[in-house]
């Protein structure tokens, strides 16, 4: 009796389906930090505070002095001197903090939830992370600042009509300062995101901002006058303010020079987040 033996055939495998290959490209990376961004309602509201000072801050100036001028009350040395422009910028010190610290949440706060180790797993080479945020925010934060500003202008110069503020878009100088006002704002943005990387905490990054553009001024006025004019007009607060002045004097820097200072700070400021980053760990 013969036995038969009958072998089946392997069965073939079913052929898998190649995934895509995804490259790692710096228009990628930029795409990505702008869902990021947008993703969070922190930046929704702080864009709309940094928008609401500009205008509202503004407006309110021109409104005192209007009301000062109608009066007839004597104005202080500092509203004696003032323009529509001076005034429409007025919200710019307190916009500054609101963009300047929803710069350091950008970074910091991705460092502070544990997030930035996937995102530098998905980048690898880790700087374009840092560059593709700081010009994401850097370029939100300049359209905001720069439609802030002349929001403010427009209505400004509406109430102080009549007075000797009075000034029109059309003056010499009015478009470049407003210009220069949105760009100081911008920067101002591009700084926070570059202290958030560099301190990897956001009170540490927003502390360091405020003392920078707020407080060191501050310090600095108590020193004897001669050291006053060789270091204010070089600090961050005091060079952006030169770029978006109408009239300057021996004792403040020329709207470029204030301009390059202030790159000059910025660039700094990034350089260290830069070396960090790559050196140390997340």
């Amino acid at each position: 009796m013969s036995t038969i033996t009958v072998t089946d055939s392997a069965a073939p495998a079913p052929a898998r389906t190649a995934r895509p290959e995804y490259k790692v490209t710096g228009r990628r990376v930029l795409r990505s930090e702008w869902a990021k961004l947008w993703s969070l309602r922190s930046t929704w509201i702080t864009l709309g505070l940094g928008l609401l000072f500009l205008v509202a801050f503004g407006v309110i100036a021109a409104a005192h002095y209007k009301s000062q001028i109608n009066s007839g009350e004597r104005l202080r040395p500092d509203d004696a001197t003032a323009t529509a422009l001076s005034l429409s910028v007025f919200g710019t010190n307190f916009a500054q903090l609101a963009l300047g610290v929803l710069g350091v949440l950008v970074t910091a706060g991705e460092y502070s939830t544990g997030m930035i180790r996937s995102t530098l797993a998905a980048v690898p080479r880790r700087l374009p992370v840092l560059w593709s945020k700081a010009a994401v925010f850097g370029l939100v934060a300049l359209v905001v600042s720069t439609i802030g500003v002349f929001i403010a202008f427009m209505i400004t110069s509406g109430i102080v009509s009549g007075t000797p503020a009075a000034l029109t878009i059309s003056h010499s100088g009015v478009v470049r300062s407003l210009l220069g006002a949105g760009l100081y704002l911008g920067l101002v943005g591009v700084i926070g995101t570059a202290l958030g990387a560099l301190l990897r905490s956001v009170a540490g990054g927003i502390s360091v901002l405020v003392a920078s553009l707020m407080l060191i001024p501050g310090l600095i006025s108590l020193l004897p006058t001669s050291w006053q004019d060789n270091i204010s007009p070089y600090l961050p607060s005091n060079a952006g303010e030169a770029m978006f002045a109408l009239t300057h004097d021996s004792t403040t820097l020329a709207p470029t020079a204030g301009l390059l200072v202030f790159l000059s700070w910025t660039v700094l400021a990034l350089a260290g987040a830069a070396y960090r980053l790559l050196r140390t760990d997340a």
